[in-house]
């Protein structure tokens, strides 16, 4: 299978061993893990709504847990509608008596609640963990690490494809290392603009102007500034400060932002690329694809779905997302996001290992439009993690 083939069916459940897929005849059981300490709380409730209404439950017993953004684990409401946003209004986990506690060595499988006063309860086995969290806290690797040690297949990228996925800064560097095109940046470090602000302003400046100042590992385009003028910068740089101590402040490139979905291959296969799709942000109060345009304002951005590039265009933003993939060592999922240059250059702005996941998200109607439904996708990755062997790998 080639780096832009369609995925195929793959009907047969995974041979049953260690941590897979149960050989007793009963169904997998998925927990779908979402909420989390991050400022993409909502976004990650969001996406756990459009999974679970997606799940097949003749094929998979679901477990929806929810982390609050304190960073307690609890029993979820496993109804769709409850982690909808809705008129404005984001969805977030509340604590609950009902605690949960995670399996705590290799050869337990056994999910259990705490509650006050009480034994604890055990909800039976996991096999598989569907984790919807978005940014710090949950897409970096941390969360990856935790199922690792307890020796948990999850859907997704590892520990190290998690962390320079989310590290705006590492990623860069990694994806120049493979010899991927990425754009001019500088890295602002903790304190640095307090300790030497004529010399970041320096740094800055030599990107040209505009420049777009961004936390180095948040998502969902929060604390991203787009800055004209370098006195606005100190203000940029504490929005994006407010979300991540180390700043990443991009030159700003004039070309399309196309956007690319990955999934996972089969047996060794490479990973699949979707058809491209491409932002176009239509309201001019927004100068940018920034939180309010992605995720309440949605008659202000048109997204389409697949692009209208030409065919060779096409073929190179395939083949630069699934190198992207690969340069990472991702596993499972990724959209990587690109500007197509008006020389028609593919130039990849970022990946991201665990993309919005809601049925009107990017990430999903890729898939769509490379026919693959949503359901459809949820079950493939779901059989991507259940084949893929715990440990190292």
């Amino acid at each position: 299978m080639d780096a832009t083939s369609e995925p195929s069916g793959h009907d047969q459940t995974p041979a049953a061993t260690r941590g897979q897929a149960p050989g007793n005849g009963r169904r997998p059981r998925v927990m779908v893990l979402f909420g989390g300490r991050s400022g993409e709380h909502a976004i990650s409730c969001a996406t756990a709504g459009g999974v679970l209404r997606a799940i097949d439950r003749d094929r998979y017993d679901v477990l929806a847990v929810g982390i609050t953004p304190a960073g307690r684990w609890v029993l979820a409401d496993d109804d769709p509608e409850r982690w909808a946003i809705t008129d404005g209004h984001l969805p977030q986990v509340e604590d609950t008596a009902a605690h949960v506690l995670l399996p705590q060595a290799v050869d337990d499988r056994d999910v259990q609640v705490l509650e006050a006063g009480q034994l604890p309860r055990v909800l039976g086995e996991v096999d598989v963990v569907f984790p919807l969290l978005h940014g710090p806290f949950g897409e970096d690797g941390t969360l990856q690490g935790l199922l690792e040690l307890a020796d948990v297949r999850y859907v997704g990228a590892g520990v190290l494809a998690s962390a320079v996925g989310m590290d705006k800064h590492m990623m860069k560097l990694v994806l120049a290392g493979h010899g991927l095109p990425v754009g001019p940046f500088r890295v602002v470090l903790p304190g640095e603009l307090d300790r030497d602000p004529d010399g970041v302003t320096a740094r800055i400046a030599e990107l040209g102007l505009p420049v777009f100042v961004k936390p180095a590992r948040a998502g969902s385009s929060l604390g991203i500034s787009r800055v004209t003028d370098l006195a606005d910068l100190p203000a940029a740089i504490a929005a994006a400060a407010a979300h991540d101590p180390k700043i990443v402040v991009e030159a700003a490139i004039v070309g399309r932002e196309i956007e690319c979905g990955v999934l996972g291959g089969h047996d060794g296969d490479r990973a699949r690329a979707s058809l491209p799709g491409e932002i176009v942000v239509t309201d001019p109060r927004h100068t940018f694809y920034d939180f309010e345009a992605k995720y309440l304002d949605e008659a202000g951005v048109t997204l389409a779905c697949p692009a209208d590039l030409p065919e060779g265009i096409v073929e190179a933003v395939r083949d630069v997302a699934v190198r992207t993939f690969e340069a990472v060592g991702c596993e499972g999922l990724a959209r990587v996001d690109v500007f197509v240059t008006p020389e028609d250059d593919v130039v990849v702005n970022e990946i991201n290992t665990m993309p919005g996941f809601t049925p009107f998200s990017m990430y999903p109607r890729l898939w769509e439009a490379s026919g693959v439904g949503y359901a459809e996708l949820v079950d493939e990755l779901l059989r991507l993690a259940l084949a893929r062997p715990t440990g190292l790998r």
